[in-house]
């Protein structure tokens, strides 16, 4: 019986350790810099946005909620106490990720590669945005790492990665996906 609880307990402790590694792993690819890192957008309560969307008015906006706030500044706590150096933020329009980029890292610049393309209003701008991207990318060259704070679907049109609210996924410059750390809300 002592034998069993003992493979018991082995068992419920090694997911965490093997998690504990891959996130070092993933904090020293960071820390050697030079990556792509993209961050979808804090906790916003939803999907897509309200058909009055304005993008200039936040209030007509899907926006982050408290446990959004929380860990959009949970994420730069992430980079802060791992000493990650960072390039740029470069952020969507969206209200949503301003907020998470503005929360984590408090300077970004907005680029309209990152905004959605997920309702109908602005699927037409898909290719060009990621083009738009990809090209950004192509001329970008620094030894630290370039953050995205982002939306699901321009993260899943570029790696192919179906990500979480306030996830960052890493990529090298070819976006070939590296690694992803969940951070909760």
């Amino acid at each position: 019986m002592k034998f069993i609880k003992f493979l018991f307990i082995i068992f419920i402790t090694l997911p965490t350790t093997i998690k504990a590694d891959l996130n070092e792993n993933l904090i020293s690819e960071l820390k050697e810099g030079g990556k792509l890192v993209f961050i979808r957008h804090a906790y916003a309560p939803g999907s897509g946005d309200p058909d009055d969307f304005n993008i200039n008015d936040c209030n007509k906006q899907r926006n982050l909620n408290y446990a959004g706030i929380e860990q959009a500044k949970d994420i730069g706590n992430f980079f802060r106490n791992n000493q990650i150096k960072i390039d740029k933020i470069l952020s969507s329009e969206w209200c949503r990720c301003k907020e998470t980029a503005s929360l984590a890292f408090k300077n970004y610049e907005t680029k309209k590669f990152l905004n959605s393309f997920f309702s109908l209003k602005f699927a037409h701008k898909r290719e060009t945005q990621i083009m738009d991207l990809k090209k950004y990318v192509n001329k970008w060259k620094s030894d630290k790492n370039l953050v995205f704070v982002t939306h699901y679907v321009v993260i899943s049109e570029v790696l192919d990665y179906a990500s979480s609210s306030g996830e960052i996924i890493i990529s090298d410059h070819k976006f070939k996906n590296i690694g992803s750390i969940k951070v909760k809300y």
